[in-house]
């Protein structure tokens, strides 16, 4: 009797535990049902985003390479020396000419052209005796080229072997707008082939030791190591190049920078055929015509950009140009900020003339201006002079950009 009892019990307190689930289920069906979707259908779009994911790595990884610099003038601290971390581990010294020299720098590349052009940052390879390119396939090949541009940031090294290497699909970094999701693809703390997604946070942001061109910021995690490295789009097409993060710990905190494509391919192009990058100026300051600057000089907001000073024979007075002028276009091209028209200017070939709109007084003209080199004597100022010019660029109109 006792135990027909206890049995009862038992099979009441199950049933009283299925009575108890049947409502939870319920509600979870209707919270999976509500306004008629079903769990897999409020699943899609998460579903379909991380397949996103997953093709653009696979996509855009085997171009993906680790770039090992050795005998750099700088010091190693203990933390860098340690072989116990995770990832590849190169020889930490290597011998050149005989001498013994340590492994003293740690970034990313990418494969641009089947012959061996790699892409990657400046400071990874500045002063480096010897560079080793490390493969996807953890092939390791010795650098035979290297050539840095330290204002841009941006740096190729050139490896060769039998066969064609894998190379990167380029893409549109000027399509690229705030919110788009991005991947970040390098070796962060020697983890060859990290990947990490984000989305891009901002657009023509600036640094101090990047001082020719803009930069897109994203919160994709970027890690010492990743330097050099592609953010790629959803494609797989590379858009820009890791180079920078914002830190106070030394380590990823959301933000980080990467140089767009559109500007870093033309960088690499001129390293890899001249060695340097011939850039042409017009010996201009320039500010942009914002709300603050456009009141104290009495003209329209966003007209164009204003002439604030031409540097006395330089290309700029050469053809004509004068303070206070406002330029409306560049090679046909509409400008609207000094940053974009440095990158037109910069970019067309020293020595070419180029046709120039402008608005003097009102009056709208067209100029000819034959481009110099950047190197041109009459475009050097010392950095005295420069600073002197930012001070009263900046007590009069507020804000400025100069040397184009």
């Amino acid at each position: 009797m006792k135990h027909r009892l206890a049995s009862l019990l038992f099979l009441g307190c199950v049933f009283a535990s299925l009575a108890l689930s049947i409502p939870v289920l319920a509600d979870d069906a209707d919270a999976a049902t509500e306004n008629g979707e079903s769990m897999s259908e409020i699943q899609a779009g998460p579903r379909a985003l991380s397949k996103a994911f997953r093709v653009a790595a696979r996509r855009a990884t085997p171009s993906v390479v680790t770039v090992f610099a050795y005998g750099q003038n700088v010091e190693t601290t203990d933390e860098e020396a340690e072989t116990d971390r995770p990832g590849p581990t190169p020889p930490q010294e290597e011998s050149v000419d005989g001498d013994a020299i340590p492994l003293t720098g740690l970034g990313s590349g990418v494969i641009l052209r089947e012959s061996g052009l790699v892409i990657t940052n400046n400071h990874v390879i500045s002063g480096a005796k010897k560079v080793v390119v490390q493969l996807a396939d953890e092939t390791e090949i010795e650098a035979v080229e290297v050539h840095g541009d330290p204002d841009s940031d941006v740096a190729i090294v050139r490896i060769e072997r039998d066969k064609p290497f894998d190379v990167a699909t380029l893409g549109d970094s000027d399509q690229m707008d705030i919110g788009d999701w991005v991947l970040a693809i390098g070796s962060p703390f020697r983890l060859e082939a990290t990947v990490s997604a984000g989305i891009i946070s901002a657009k023509n942001r600036k640094l101090t030791r990047i001082r020719r061109g803009r930069l897109l910021q994203t919160d994709a995690a970027i890690n010492p190591g990743n330097s050099g490295g592609p953010l790629v789009d959803l494609d797989g097409k590379m858009i820009a190049i890791s180079t920078a993060i914002a830190t106070r710990n030394g380590g990823y905190q959301g933000i980080g920078f990467a140089i767009p494509i559109n500007q870093a391919k033309w960088i690499a192009n001129e390293l890899a055929e001249h060695g340097r990058v011939r850039r042409a100026a017009l010996g201009i300051s320039l500010a942009e015509l914002n709300p603050k600057v456009a009141k104290k000089v009495n003209l329209p907001v966003g007209l164009g950009i204003l002439v604030h000073q031409v540097i006395a024979g330089s290309a700029g007075e050469r053809a004509g140009l004068k303070p206070m002028d406002v330029i409306l276009e560049f090679a046909g091209e509409r400008v609207l900020n000094p940053s974009s028209l440095r990158e037109v200017i910069e970019r067309k070939p020293i020595g070419s003339v180029q046709e120039v709109k402008i608005s003097r007084a009102g009056k709208e003209m067209t100029l000819q201006v034959e481009l110099a080199s950047i190197e041109d004597p009459t475009l050097q100022k010392s950095d005295e002079e420069e600073k002197k010019e930012d001070v009263k660029k900046e007590g009069e109109l507020g804000e400025g950009e100069s040397g184009e």
